[in-house]
């Protein structure tokens, strides 16, 4: 698989599913806010409900501080005793205490005793659930503590209620208080009129300021955050971008980048996509740097052992005399023989840098591929009898190719001398030309042993023979030839693929595309 390939599979595993598409980030943040307006306005609702409830309250036990002390000062017959009273000041009491009930309807009055018992109540005597008052909140009313000050409801509702409380003047030789007048403020007729009028109010005044003010909020903190949000959006964007110039265009069809999306998510994802690509780039420049080390090691190598051989005839033939006449020859054609390894060596190696530095052709013409064929062919019948190759099979006709014919020749040239050098004294080298559809398919077929596993395996998957390069048992590198006819039939838009070989040996076909008809 290619780089470009396993980015582009790593990046559409990364990329979010259609349905599963986030709100931008500033409209997620804008919804944040209105829900934790949302919060704030019920919080503060239910916090200004309860200060307004708890001045109210404040407020009419300030203002009813002194009724209680009042009645008791003004209307004397209130503080007579039970058993003391007459029919006269029975009636009195009972007149004043039901003209405070008329006044104030909303109050309930209590005459209580030492023990804070209740002894009267204006109204059905039977109401009265709980008789006993908590004397506590009283004395602290008496003694000027801060209000509010709830006691006892002798109703027996359980709830806390303002009141306003005097106690009785004491009478010679009573050793206690004769009593206490105990006004409840806040009564349940109260509670149920003034009290829900004012919840009302309360909650819709409440109500409609946060709706206001909630509404005012979002349109500013939404502008607010849009301007804030700007740039974030402006670099999701261009990362985006980015990204899809970067892949292959129907593999970016196909990704749901998310370009309406959560920015920070989009950000996210090519940050992850730009680390990954930056730690594959290091892991394959890292590679390379070893490939080429371990290149120029095997370079050395291969060139170490001709030159060395090279060296050693050539101090032969400067300072020793040759007692046979032809051993001299001998040690010649030796020392001719390694600087020609030398010189195909280099010269292979220039090529394949020279083919390898460049993905197109710098010289491109037309010409017939099967006179190519015939001519390479016959320059290696010359060498010998019978000859080393041989041309097969049906003439296939007239073929064209656009391309560089001195690469072509090349590439087929360095076919055959790999064949011959793999399969010496064996069968001829059989050399085929055939048109499959719109391709001249080039085949060359050896009896040789064969070609080793991972050249085969290579071939087999198109992986080059260059990236890695391939070691062989003895050292150096090999496989050049292959190579430059590898890279010759990638820069013509074909491939160099072996077949399947049922008498043994190496089938390699070189298949290259016809030119267009004119």
């Amino acid at each position: 698989m290619s780089t470009v390939s396993r980015d582009v599979a790593c990046s559409a595993r990364r990329a979010p599913r259609p349905g599963r598409l986030r709100r931008s980030f500033s409209s997620r943040l804008t919804m944040t806010m209105a829900l934790l307006l949302l919060a704030y306005g019920a919080l503060v609702g239910v916090l200004g409900w309860h200060v307004a409830a708890e001045d109210e309250q404040e407020s009419l036990q300030r203002l009813s501080h002194g009724l209680a002390r009042h009645i008791v000062e003004h209307w004397p017959e209130i503080t007579v005793r039970e058993h003391d009273r007459d029919q006269a000041d029975r009636a009195a009491r009972d007149e004043l205490l039901s003209m405070l009930m008329v006044v104030n309807p909303g109050i309930q009055v209590y005459v209580l005793d030492a023990d804070g018992r209740v002894q009267a109540y204006i109204g059905d005597p039977g109401m009265v659930q709980q008789e006993q008052v908590d004397l506590r909140p009283l004395r602290a009313f008496l003694g000027g503590a801060v209000l509010p000050l709830r006691g006892s409801d002798p109703m027996g509702s359980g709830i806390p209620r303002i009141f306003s409380a005097a106690m009785f003047p004491p009478r010679a030789g009573d050793s206690r208080p004769p009593g206490y007048l105990y006004i409840v403020l806040d009564g349940p007729a109260r509670e149920a009129v003034a009290g829900q009028l004012s919840q009302r109010r309360v909650w819709q005044s409440t109500a409609l300021v946060a709706g206001l003010g909630l509404l005012v909020t979002l349109a500013v903190g939404a502008f607010t955050l849009r301007r804030l949000t700007q740039p974030l959006h402006r670099l999701a964007r261009r990362l985006r971008d980015y990204s899809l110039h970067t892949l292959h265009a129907a593999e970016a069809d196909r990704r749901s980048l998310p370009s309406a999306g959560d920015e920070v998510q989009a950000i996210g994802a090519a940050f992850d996509e730009m680390t990954e690509r930056i730690e594959s780039q290091a892991a394959r420049e890292q590679q390379q740097a070893s490939a080429h080390r371990e290149t120029m090691a095997s370079v050395a190598h291969d060139l170490r052992t001709p030159l060395t051989a090279l060296h050693g005839h050539l101090e032969a033939l400067a300072g020793k005399a040759f007692a046979e006449p032809g051993q001299r020859q001998r040690v010649l054609a030796a020392a001719l023989a390694q600087s020609d390894k030398v010189r195909r060596l280099s010269q292979q190696l220039f090529e394949l840098a020279a083919l390898q530095s460049t993905d197109q052709l710098l010289h491109c013409e037309r010409f017939r591929l099967d006179e190519l064929v015939a001519d390479a062919v016959q320059k290696f019948e010359v060498n010998g009898d019978p000859p080393p190759v041989t041309l097969h099979g049906e003439p296939p006709g007239r073929l064209e190719l656009d391309g560089d014919l001195q690469l072509i020749e090349r590439a087929l040239t360095n076919l055959i001398d790999n064949a011959l050098r793999h399969a010496p004294g064996a069968a001829p080298v059989r050399v085929s030309v055939s048109q499959d559809g719109r391709q001249a398919r080039i085949t060359v077929e050896d009896a040789g042993g064969g070609l080793p596993e991972e050249v085969r395996h290579r071939l087999e998957h198109g992986q080059s023979l260059r990236d890695p390069p391939l070691r062989r048992s003895s050292g150096g590198i090999g496989g050049l030839g292959l190579a430059i006819a590898q890279r010759v039939a990638a820069l013509h838009g074909g491939s160099l693929r072996p077949l399947p070989s049922p008498n043994g040996g190496t089938r390699l076909c070189l298949a290259l595309p016809l030119a267009q008809a004119m």
